[in-house]
């Protein structure tokens, strides 16, 4: 009898464990999440494509509300201005106001290059979500630079229409940011790195101020996003995020 109770309090304390460390895991990754995003988030970014032979550069600015409404519009070179991109839930658009047609971005495309970058169309509007499309476990602890960091591996759940097979992300455990990330495909092969730099004060909110992709396949290859100014949690009314705003921007 008294073997039988150990072996139940083992199972127990195994589960209690199994179950806490999966709820880190995801707390962890929320909070990682809800700190690049606040409740609003209105955002100024340089995003600079670099290749063996040349390097080009866009402005673009970023309306996001929670994880269901975000705008993306591009400022500047004079032959992208106003192409804009508008996210509600899990519906994207595109609009080109050369051509003045609107384009409906079906799930297939999400993981297609965005604007000729190395971050995909997924993550500038990010249709899927990180907290609700993946599962979490805490695989373990890392250095990066001089901040001690979680290891986390995410998965995708099942039925999600995510563009990555496997995500492995490291979080800085002082500030919450997400400073190193490995993207891989359904196949379990390696395709994107993403590191986040120099951590700075930014719109009353520690957060990496640049993030690098770098496929791992391609030598000279990369992109970099600048957050030059964000401004977090000021009141954006839902019909803010709508088709006819998309084509007015400027």
């Amino acid at each position: 009898m008294v073997k039988f109770w150990v072996r139940s309090l083992v199972v127990i304390f195994l589960m209690v464990n199994v179950q806490g460390f999966s709820q880190d895991a995801l707390s962890i990754v929320k909070k990682a999440d809800e700190k690049m995003r606040g409740v609003t988030a209105k955002m100024e970014m340089t995003i600079n494509t670099i290749r063996p032979t040349w390097k080009r550069s866009m402005q673009i600015k970023v309306w996001s509300k929670g994880s269901d409404f975000s705008m993306v519009l591009i400022t500047s070179p004079a032959k992208d201005k106003g192409v804009s991109f508008l996210k509600r839930k899990k519906e994207v658009w595109n609009w080109y106001p050369t051509l003045e047609r609107v384009i409906k971005l079906p799930p297939s495309m999400m993981n297609q290059s965005w604007m000729g970058t190395d971050f995909t169309n997924d993550d500038l509007v990010k249709e899927s979500s990180v907290i609700h499309d993946y599962t979490h476990k805490l695989i373990g602890d890392t250095i990066i630079g001089s901040r001690s960091c979680y290891t986390i591996e995410m998965t995708p759940k099942q039925g999600s229409a995510v563009v990555w097979g496997k995500v492995i992300s490291c979080i800085d455990k002082k500030d919450y940011i997400e400073l190193h990330m490995r993207l891989y495909d359904e196949d379990g092969v390696l395709i994107n790195i993403m590191n986040g730099y120099d951590p700075k004060l930014i719109g009353g909110r520690v957060i990496p101020s640049r993030f690098e992709m770098i496929p791992v396949d391609k030598k000279g290859h990369k992109t970099e996003m600048i957050y030059n100014n964000i401004v977090f949690d000021q009141p954006i009314n839902d019909d803010f995020f709508n088709l006819n705003t998309m084509k007015l921007l400027k």
